[in-house]
């Protein structure tokens, strides 16, 4: 099927780029849809060369994916951005309307949302975060949408600590600081979500409790993770980064190509393979 207005090209920018799999799961998506004609490229550009990137595009563009550390970069450069982006200051999406409009999205937040219900995750009475960083924010975003009650960040500095009360104040959420030496006592909550880069929860493997609750951790490479593989053989429930990555990825195609609904199924089967193909 051919695009209606024009509008055919997409793709994925940010630095480093080379790993990403979003020109899979994208690709994977537009052949599920018949859209033959629809292209998605990955671009390495960093926060100097994105004004002049987005500067050069013309009126094919249909939209990008933004990844680090473009996520708050482009926010000058929209006409527009979403209550969701606005809440953490972060866009991961952008969409090019037909009179060449720049709106600004951010479906990191309802895909890890939808990656829990997936699951059967809809509401929980607590929770706890490990990490500080920018994949922590969305992640109290959507705790504000199905956490009952508190949420304790594991974080290895002040600093980091502050930045997260400040985001759990501005989203309404009851988060409660811990020093990361104590991240293993973060393991008995009902949910637990994981931010940190690859290694830094590797430690806490052999602390998973006899009957945990649900893992969500936001890696997806190397998988599984040694929290993640501890955590399985204890029989708890485990979300990875590839389901976030697949149900934000969903969002962002309906917004660039108009059509819904998009089969997640096709878009998580090529990404496996891809990722076993490494």
């Amino acid at each position: 099927m051919a695009s209606t207005d024009g509008r055919h090209r997409a793709a994925v920018l940010g630095s480093p780029i080379a790993h990403s799999l979003s020109p899979v799961l994208h690709r994977a998506a537009y052949a599920a849809l018949g859209l033959d004609d629809w292209s998605y490229d990955r671009f390495e550009i960093d926060e100097a060369a994105l004004p002049g990137f987005i500067e050069g595009l013309d009126s094919s563009w249909a939209g990008l994916s933004l990844t680090m550390p473009l996520k708050r970069a482009i926010l000058p450069l929209l006409d527009s951005v979403s209550e969701t982006a606005a809440s953490v200051e972060a866009v991961n999406t952008v969409v090019f309307t037909e009179d060449g409009r720049r709106t600004g999205d951010n479906t990191d937040i309802p895909g890890m949302i939808a990656a829990l219900r997936e699951r059967g995750v809809e509401k929980t009475e607590s929770a706890a975060v490990l990490g500080a960083g920018a994949t922590a924010s969305s992640a109290l975003a959507a705790l504000s949408e199905i956490c009952a009650g508190p949420v304790t960040a594991y974080v290895r500095s002040r600093e980091r600590g502050d930045e997260m009360r400040g985001w759990g104040e501005r989203l309404g959420v009851d988060v409660r600081i811990a020093d990361w030496a104590e991240a293993e006592q973060g393991l008995r909550a009902p949910l637990v979500i994981a931010t940190t880069p690859a290694g830094a929860t590797d430690a806490l493997a052999a602390a998973v409790p006899e009957a945990p609750g649900t893992l969500f951790d936001v890696l997806y490479e190397p998988w599984p993770t040694g929290l993640a593989a501890a955590w399985a053989a204890r029989e708890g429930a485990v979300i990875g980064g590839l389901d976030l990555l697949v149900h934000q990825a969903v969002l962002q195609v309906e917004q660039m190509t108009g059509r819904a609904p998009v089969p997640p199924a096709a878009m998580r089967q090529a990404g496996e393979q891809a990722l076993a193909a490494r």
